[in-house]
């Protein structure tokens, strides 16, 4: 029995991220588990329901927009903290095994989720774990879905919001669009986001234009 950890959501400028821990023997677990990005929506969503019948436990949390644009914390503080939040709700002691490392050193966030977990754990920080191990390959799926199930209630709340990501076009598009009606950015935006910043700029810039 081992553990796997990984986030989904670390990047994009709408909504939540959400990391997610799997308990499981990496024997039972279904063909197929790797990084979830690389695995179709529908796929994921099979994968997903048979990961959560087959693992021993599995554990999901959400970082809302509010923590995310909070006063003193950064991305990989944060990412440690759902980490180990997620790994907590499974760990026990004597446990072993991988979090996919969201820091460019990757011993570095190891330690510091290893410390901040409620269990006595051995944590293993990898680049890309979630393409070579399957437990967290698991865990990447799971929080994947998590994210797109988000993602699909932000569009029924707002409409087609895209994928949240700053390269999308279809979410810059929504964002110039909401500022364009209300004045301000929608709550689910990440308002410390250089995105939300250049949509306000450019808002304002039009406005002006318009004198």
């Amino acid at each position: 029995m081992q553990f796997g950890v990984d986030e989904a959501g670390k990047g994009p400028v709408l909504g939540s991220m959400f990391a997610a821990a799997v308990r499981a023997d990496p024997a039972v677990l279904p063909d197929g588990v790797g990084d979830s990005k690389d695995i179709r929506p529908e796929r994921r969503e099979r994968l997903a329901e048979e990961i959560r019948e087959l693992a021993d436990a599995v554990g999901v949390v959400e970082i809302p927009v509010e923590r995310i644009d909070a006063d003193g914390t950064d991305m990989n503080t944060l990412t440690v903290d759902a980490q180990a939040a997620a790994l907590s709700s499974v760990a026990r002691d004597g446990l072993s095994g991988t979090v996919d490392a969201g820091d460019t050193d990757a011993t570095r966030f190891g330690h510091r989720v290893a410390e901040a977990v409620d269990a006595d754990v051995t944590v293993r920080a990898e680049h890309g774990a979630d393409e070579t191990d399957p437990v967290v390959g698991a865990a990447s799926i799971i929080a994947k879905v998590a994210r797109d199930t988000h993602v699909a209630d932000l569009a029924g709340e707002y409409g087609d919001v895209g994928s949240g990501y700053p390269s999308d076009p279809t979410t810059r598009a929504f964002l110039a669009d909401y500022v364009e009606r209300h004045g301000e950015l929608p709550a689910c935006a990440r308002r410390s986001w250089s995105t939300c910043d250049d949509v306000l700029a450019a808002a304002e810039q039009a406005s002006l234009g318009e004198f």
